[in-house]
């Protein structure tokens, strides 16, 4: 009987079969002691299905549809799988910093307005690589890589994280912010690469805004809950007190009526060049999905064989 369950999003267990032959399936059974999980709920009604269940393995980097503390209560193990797709999610906020770095959108719609005279009509608040700071809130795998990136472009580059140890920002030749309010007040991008935690939560929120560098970019590729709402965004934005965002995540995806979110998807003037949306695919190449679901597998059929899991969050 199939020992490990494939509980939503995927339909073709072909990946994980290579890995765990006839030991998976996603059909459930009393066997089952390892669930491979995309966002399906797991709470205590669920994991009463599974009187033989070790570990529960999510295939991506967040566990908040995981409740923790039951699973730990029961000893079983939850997991996580956060280092798939560390070069995308890094590559996607670096191409969000260029996009309004280089005015690539106010640039073509220039172009489509053209209706005489000097076609190279430029942007004058653009400006050299190397007179922009570039700002990462936690260096983690992806926000490190993300700073490298950066500074391979040319960029000034900072980081804000307390946990990194003294020193860690010779290793990526940058700067370093002792604290939130700083790296604020200097970055003219301020990317966000941190976990969902209580602390991190709702941390973007009016005050924050408020404290960010006149015209600066607001990035997150990170968690949508890091954000208290989008709305708060609006007038900042109209008035140019920040100069633009783009998220990949959304506090609630997909997502609901709001005025931000009405702006961008009517393209109102104010929002067209300068609210940027992606439907929470920076982590997605075919190779990141391939290697997020092998290393699910392989972490299951440690399980299996009596070891102890990688990624353990409990």
């Amino acid at each position: 009987m199939p020992r490990v369950l494939i509980t939503d999003y995927i339909d073709d267990t072909s990946l994980e079969s290579s890995v765990l032959f006839d030991l998976v399936s996603l059909q459930p059974g009393d066997d089952v002691e390892v669930l491979l999980v995309w966002r399906k709920q797991i709470d205590a009604e669920f994991m009463d299905r599974f009187p033989n269940l070790k570990a529960i393995i999510r295939y991506g980097v967040g566990t908040e549809n995981v409740q923790i503390a039951e699973a730990k209560r029961r000893a079983i193990a939850v997991c996580n799988t956060p280092d798939y797709g560390v070069d995308e999610v890094a590559l996607t906020a670096i191409s969000f910093v260029l996009y309004f770095d280089r005015a690539i959108r106010t640039y073509d719609q220039k172009a489509r307005q053209f209706s005489g005279g000097i076609w190279q009509n430029t942007e004058k608040r653009i400006r050299r690589s190397n007179c922009s700071t570039v700002g990462c809130i936690g260096a983690g795998r992806i926000g490190s890589t993300f700073l490298l990136k950066a500074r391979a472009l040319g960029f000034n580059t900072v980081l804000y994280d307390p946990y990194r140890p003294a020193g860690y920002e010779k290793v990526l030749s940058c700067g370093r912010a002792e604290s939130l309010t700083e790296i604020l007040e200097i970055s003219d991008f301020v990317s966000i690469h941190v976990v969902l935690t209580e602390e991190t939560a709702n941390m973007v929120d009016d005050s924050f805004v408020k404290q960010m560098k006149q015209g600066s970019i607001l990035i997150n590729t990170s968690r949508g809950q890091v954000f208290s709402g989008l709305d708060f965004l609006v007038e900042p934005l109209k008035s140019g007190r920040i100069g633009g965002v783009a998220l990949d995540v959304l506090p609630q995806e997909p997502p609901v009526e709001g005025e931000l979110i009405d702006a961008w998807r009517n393209e109102d003037e104010w929002a067209r060049e300068r609210v940027l949306i992606n439907p929470h695919t920076a982590y997605y190449s075919q190779e990141a999905f391939q290697e997020m679901r092998t290393k699910a597998a392989r972490n299951a059929l440690r399980v299996l064989d009596g070891e102890q899991p990688l990624n353990r969050v409990n």
